[in-house]
């Protein structure tokens, strides 16, 4: 006799299903802080060009990827709420205004490019630039505040959330000036080379000033975690980065620093997810397995969210490779 199919209401597909799914929230999280870092970077560096055609050829760098990349800022959301509600709502909760200020810089980053060209006027193209600027250097920074919120359970105004704020904004000025100089003419190149290497160093300096101050004052009782094995390993993965791309950039290799530097953020979120991994929420001890939902909506939540994950990934891909060639002019050559 055939048994009837009857889905698993009391226990998840696989055991590690709340694992992997703490993974794919952090690597969301990775990917929107790599992706989306970037645009703000180049945000950031837009204000240290005063030639126009090097401003708008700063603009067509990333024109073209940047509306996707802030898909990832969504997916981080949506997944987060999919499976640990009770860390999306007090998350957004205990930081209501950094969310606020977080979102609103968001759009006067996104809005200043866009006004700018409605109007011919001196005046109101400047007004627009120092939106875009400003948006672009306030939305890492209090994103930086809010992950360092809650990865150290601290306040907004503490030392721990403001350096990582403060840090965010370092390796987000390198990564854009990585990707500007790997897509541009070497006259701009150069000025953005050097640019890069000030920020690499700041952002290294950065890591070391707020690990000591994690480590003396065991903010979010995360000392035994970045003193530990696999905690040495990225910080000292994140130098080596940091120092490669400084060698890379200065012998001219754009596209090898690029590569190097886009690993920095990166490792800053495996970072992340190493403090928060079982203690999901610090400020109130709910770990993964408490905070995931029941079996049978994390299942659902797999069966139907993973393959529109692949699709996100595969689009990304084709997306990169369109318009992986250098800049000519206002567009991308081959």
């Amino acid at each position: 006799m055939i048994e009837p199919l009857v889905l698993p209401v009391e226990r998840y597909l696989v055991p590690s299903l709340p694992d992997v799914w703490f993974g794919a929230v952090m690597f969301a999280l990775a990917m929107y802080i790599v992706l989306d870092g970037f645009d703000f970077g180049i945000g950031m560096l837009y204000a240290t060009r005063e030639d126009e055609a090097e401003r708008e050829t700063m603009l067509a760098a990333f024109g073209p990827v940047w509306d996707a990349n802030e898909v990832w800022l969504v997916a981080f959301g949506t997944m987060l709420l999919a499976a640990f509600p009770d860390v999306y709502s007090r998350l957004l909760a205990d930081n209501y205004l950094i969310a606020l200020g977080f979102v609103l810089a968001l759009l006067f980053r996104g809005v200043g490019p866009e006004l700018r060209e409605q109007h011919e006027d001196e005046r109101w193209q400047r007004v627009c630039d120092r939106s875009f600027v400003a948006g672009s250097t306030l939305a890492p920074l209090l994103f930086g505040v809010l992950a360092g919120s809650w990865v150290f359970d601290a306040p907004a105004l503490s030392a721990p959330a403001l350096l990582t704020g403060i840090g965010l904004v370092a390796v987000s000025a390198v990564t854009g000036a990585a990707f500007v100089a790997a897509k541009t003419a070497p006259s701009l190149a150069g000025d953005m080379r050097d640019l890069g290497v000030l920020g690499t160093l700041a952002y290294l300096l950065g890591v070391v000033v707020l690990l000591s101050v994690v480590v003396w004052t065991d903010a979010g009782g995360t000392a035994e975690t970045v003193l530990s094995g696999p905690g040495i390993v990225i910080v000292g993965l994140s130098v080596v980065a940091g120092l490669g791309g400084v060698v890379l950039a200065l012998r001219d290799r754009y596209r090898a620093w690029l590569a190097s530097a886009l690993a920095l953020p990166a490792l800053l979120s495996a970072l992340v997810a190493l403090l928060l991994y079982p203690t999901i929420y610090p400020a109130t001890g709910l770990t993964v397995s408490d905070a995931v939902v029941s079996p049978l909506a994390l299942n659902l939540t797999t069966v139907l969210g993973f393959p529109v994950l692949l699709l996100v990934l595969w689009y990304f891909k084709f997306l990169y490779g369109v318009f992986s060639g250098p800049i000519e002019g206002e567009g991308y050559g081959a």
